[in-house]
């Protein structure tokens, strides 16, 4: 472990030098007492060089997309152009604010609109709003547009949503956050909604269906028509869960095949770095029936000025976030739209697919894979023989990753496969990258029959070894005293 920057404090070494206090006003003139800290605030006292050489160190341990493959499946860790960084750090994007005049950012605001513009376009649904800030918050946009819907109808009695058990585990909360009571619904032996199920669960009560398509288990959902037409009879609406996007870009269009809303992921589909936790945006398309209960406000065009359009405000559900979302996040997927076109958009998905599709053939021999036919952009392999053989898990599988020099890809989702080991290679990745990858792969799979206490130990060669997850959950004592 390395030290902390704490313990790396020597008292009297400073790394700053600030200019000469030229104001004649003191810390009391400007804050009153009682919001004053009592106690001087306790800094380790470091120079330049060792701060810069604390984080770089930090930086060096933990494993990024920069460093290596990162084949972590429903999250797509795309590679994130730096050009883009670049350009998003250009002063004149950075120092806009919210509170400006529309008349001071037309060029922010004709990002936005052609965003939207994009957006609609490559999903098929009439309107676009970019507001909601992540996917789970898209997903709770998309159902309060439902609710608005119902509700603007009469049909107080439509109470449930409909989602597959592959659902993302965001689904069901979403759906449960809006008031709707989930039901679920079991997939069938190929991985894919069980129309026979769905025939017996749907009434007048459902308000909506929530489908991934492709699903968790990577898999296309070929009865996209008949669930539609099943929800649409009772009046229900057909919600796409679009954190798969990436396997569908200028191939499908979910507003053309009976999807009625949606959600964007633009940090997962149009890059954005996001791990850690963000940021992110969600944006919601609907169809034109549904475009008034969309949150405001929306950036249009009046002749050649883009303005922001609250016309809608009576209709909308009101805003879901203050102000008009992550901008940072639409100028990187602006430009990356921008950038590929409609062919280089079809050609991302075609790449991942084939991607994904070459790491299921080679390892599908040496891992259980519940599903084998043909996948989209992941696919999901399982443990199950190594556990069963070898009392190897599949955690110990992902830690031994670890010392190979991958990230470890997702562990155990989707929940209806055990063991689960969900692998989503993306579109940028090398033939030569997926082969050392399948070759890590498959030593793992010796060492687990030949030497399974190394896999089951693993890993050896990180800076932090495996952490007690059990202590971690019951002692969360995370502050550090000095």
């Amino acid at each position: 472990m390395a030290k902390t920057i704490f313990e790396k404090h020597s008292p009297g070494r400073k790394g700053y030098t600030l200019p000469k206090n030229d104001i004649d006003l003191t810390l009391s003139d400007c804050i009153p007492q009682k919001y004053q800290r009592q106690q001087n605030l306790k800094m380790p006292e470091v120079s330049e060089l060792d701060v810069m050489r604390h984080f770089i160190e930090l930086s060096n341990m933990n494993h990024c997309i920069e460093k290596g493959f990162y084949p972590l499946g429903s999250c797509t860790m795309k590679y994130n152009p730096k050009l883009h960084e670049t350009l998003v750090r250009n002063c004149g994007f950075m120092n806009i604010h919210p509170m400006q005049s529309p008349d001071t950012v037309q060029g922010a605001l004709e990002i936005m609109y052609e965003l939207q513009k994009d957006l609609a376009e490559i999903s098929g649904f009439a309107a676009v709003s970019l507001q909601p800030v992540a996917g789970a918050q898209g997903e709770f946009t998309g159902l309060k547009i439902i609710q608005a819907y119902h509700q603007h109808k009469g049909n107080t009695h439509k109470n449930k949503i409909i989602m597959p058990d592959s659902a993302h585990g965001t689904n069901p909360a979403s759906a449960t956050l809006v008031g709707y009571e989930t039901i679920q619904i079991k997939s069938d032996s190929k991985g894919r909604v069980d129309l026979a199920a769905l025939k017996e669960l749907v009434d007048d009560s459902v308000a909506g269906f929530m489908l991934t398509n492709p699903n968790t288990l990577g898999l296309f959902e070929t009865q996209f028509k008949e669930i539609a037409e099943i929800i649409h009879q009772v009046d229900g609406l057909m919600y796409l869960d679009g954190a798969n996007l990436n396997a569908l870009l200028g191939i499908v269009k979910p507003g053309q095949i009976g999807f009625d809303v949606m959600h964007f992921n633009l940090h997962k589909t149009f890059t954005t770095p996001h791990g850690g936790g963000g940021p992110g945006s969600g944006p919601v398309g609907v169809t034109s029936e549904l475009a008034e209960y969309l949150p405001y406000p929306l950036v249009n065009k009046d002749n050649e000025r883009y303005i922001l359009d609250d016309s809608i405000q009576e209709t909308s559900i009101g805003k879901v976030h203050s102000y008009y979302g992550n901008f940072g996040v639409y100028v990187r997927a602006y430009i990356y739209i921008k950038m590929l076109g409609e062919e280089g958009l079809k050609r991302v998905s075609q790449n991942a697919i084939i991607n994904a599709n070459y790491l299921l053939a080679k390892l599908k021999e040496h891992y259980f894979v519940p599903y084998p036919s043909y996948c989209m952009h992941e696919f999901v392999a399982s443990g199950k023989w190594q556990k069963e053989k070898y009392e190897v898990k599949t955690l110990d599988i992902a830690k031994r990753l670890l010392d190979k020099g991958f990230h470890a890809p997702t562990v155990y989702f989707p929940l209806i496969v055990p063991e689960a080991l969900m692998i989503e290679p993306t579109e940028t990745e090398s033939l030569e990258t997926l082969d050392n990858f399948i070759k890590a792969m498959l030593e793992i799979a010796e060492e687990s029959e030949k030497d399974p206490d190394k896999v089951r130990t693993a890993p050896l060669k990180t800076p932090v070894k495996r952490v007690d997850d059990v202590k971690a959950a019951r002692e969360l004592d995370v502050k550090f005293d000095w």
